[in-house]
């Protein structure tokens, strides 16, 4: 049962970056608590050839409604953990859609007026709660506080039953560290 109020509601993410660093488990997080939600989701994975160090994309989809096609070319929302994904994904935006950025490992040049722009030091929240392993959830927070696509409370229980019941000592630094994440956007 959709929670959207009778509202339609559509938001789309790609996330990018090496192989590594966590994205389809963001992408992933992201739609699990979309699904919690009780909306339509879409989770479609894209890995390079080298997999762990190479490059590695996902699109979701979180909506009201029926999904169509789980493809994303332009998304409301893209989170990119390296130059490389930055430079590939930068003009996927939609105009008034938001671009996240690891602020350690991207230099952001060149981004168009119409998005807003928003940077995160994600490798160095993660090496200050104890793991560079982390970086994506900082990231995640930084996402749920900056677009809405998923809310916020819903989200905190999805990383406790998915990150929580996986690897129970690591999920006060999870928790930390996506609250981090989100603290630098609202």
């Amino acid at each position: 049962m959709d929670k959207s109020n009778g509202k339609k509601f559509e938001m789309s993410l790609i996330g990018a970056g090496f192989g590594g660093q966590g994205l389809m488990v963001l992408g992933q997080l992201v739609a699990y608590t979309g699904i919690e939600e009780g909306r339509y989701v879409s989770w479609i994975p894209s890995y390079g050839p080298e997999m762990r160090g190479g490059t590695a994309n996902c699109c979701v989809i979180v909506s009201s409604e029926e999904i169509g096609a789980p493809v994303v070319s332009e998304a409301n929302i893209i989170v990119v953990m390296n130059q490389p994904s930055f430079e590939k994904f930068r003009n996927d935006v939609k105009p008034n859609g938001i671009l996240l950025y690891n602020s350690d490992l991207v230099k952001a040049e060149g981004v168009r007026s119409d998005i807003k722009l928003i940077g995160i030091p994600a490798n160095t929240i993660a090496i200050e709660e104890g793991s560079d392993k982390v970086a994506n959830i900082a990231m995640l927070g930084a996402v749920v506080a900056a677009s809405g696509i998923v809310g916020d409370k819903s989200c905190v229980e999805t990383i406790r039953e998915k990150l929580g019941k996986k690897k129970p000592e690591f999920l006060p630094m999870n928790l930390s560290t996506y609250e981090r994440g989100k603290a630098l956007v609202v």
